[in-house]
């Protein structure tokens, strides 16, 4: 089995949209969304190899030193599966983007160091 890291998108727009929300509204959409993605984890268990987490702020290092910095990247998730094919179509359909305000997932397969 081949390693595949998910990384979740969402633009600043669509979470703008989600905070316009009425708090109650958003809050009842939030709890069924986050019951999918629990269901959605349970369906998919034997391909998790680490379920991941919701992404925070970034800094950017570089060689002129640490600066702050602004992507879409909200969240990821690492599975395995047979193909990069058979990763990406774990992701249809998924609560990132059919229950929360998240643009897409991009899958891209984990390659192995050369000369480990």
């Amino acid at each position: 089995m081949k390693k595949f890291l998910a990384v979740y998108l969402g633009s600043p727009s669509g979470l703008d949209e989600w905070r316009k929300m009425d708090e109650a509204a958003r809050k009842q959409k939030e709890g069924v969304g986050i019951q999918a993605w629990k269901d959605w984890m349970t369906k998919n268990g034997q391909s998790l190899v680490d379920g991941g987490c919701p992404l925070g702020k970034t800094k950017r290092i570089s060689k002129t030193g640490i600066a702050d910095t602004r992507n879409e990247l909200t969240g990821y998730t690492i599975v395995e599966a047979e193909s990069h094919e058979a990763a990406a179509k774990l992701f249809l359909n998924h609560p990132h983007f059919s229950h929360f305000p998240g643009d897409a997932v991009e899958i891209m397969e984990c390659l192995p160091i050369p000369g480990m």
